[in-house]
């Protein structure tokens, strides 16, 4: 499992212009298969007069699903360049849709290639990325009189608290890499005069 991933910060649309073709990029991150799916589907609808909707998507924090479409366009020339580009820009949970309005200028199977990557390197540049981590989902169990000045402590120091429950105790859900556990565990001990339990879960991902 991949310890970190990097994918589209926002759902956008970047628009380029080559030999009066119009090329709309719509990007979107998508946790699963459905989702990319879902989202070609809307922009196809939104878009119904356009000559192309070409589509590619990375899913997976190890790319393990990678699919394309030139959607009409010569093959080999938008769907696959596109993909290539979300790969070489290290994407994952993304999906790209290049909308064509054609211009009357043909631009070749060397001008396709370009525009259609170029399309979605741009847009990636104007939406920007944010990388995401792999945590460890953690459970800590303090008493009331405890609670409030460890939950402080917690996020003054970083440390990411999902979620916070009250009952007989205070629970608190927190996520920590893999590699700081032992070291937090100690320092919960200290801090809370060892009467904190801790306990880990399962992983999850979450923004650096």
């Amino acid at each position: 499992m991949q310890d970190e991933y990097r994918t589209v910060a926002r759902a956008g649309v970047h628009e380029t212009e080559v030999n009066r073709s119009r090329f709309l990029c719509a990007l979107a991150p998508a946790a699963t298969e459905q989702e990319a799916q879902d989202f070609i589907a809307a922009v196809r609808k939104e878009h119904p007069g356009a000559n192309h909707n070409c589509w590619a998507y990375v899913i997976g924090a190890d790319a393990s699903v990678q699919k394309a479409s030139d959607d009409g366009e010569p093959g080999g020339t938008a769907g696959v360049p596109m993909l290539q580009m979300l790969l070489r820009r290290d994407m994952r949970y993304a999906v790209a849709v290049v909308t064509r309005y054609f211009g009357g200028v043909k631009l070749g199977a060397g001008g396709l290639i370009r525009a259609y990557g170029g399309a979605v390197g741009e847009a990636l540049d104007t939406l920007g990325t944010r990388t995401r981590r792999r945590f460890r989902l953690a459970t800590v169990t303090v008493d009331h009189q405890r609670a409030g000045r460890l939950e402080n402590d917690l996020r003054t120091t970083g440390r990411e608290v999902r979620d916070v429950r009250y009952g007989e105790a205070v629970t608190m859900e927190i996520a920590l890499p893999d590699a700081d556990v032992d070291a937090f565990r100690a320092w919960l001990a200290d801090v809370t005069s060892g009467t904190a339990r801790f306990e880990t879960g399962g992983e999850a991902y979450g923004d650096i």
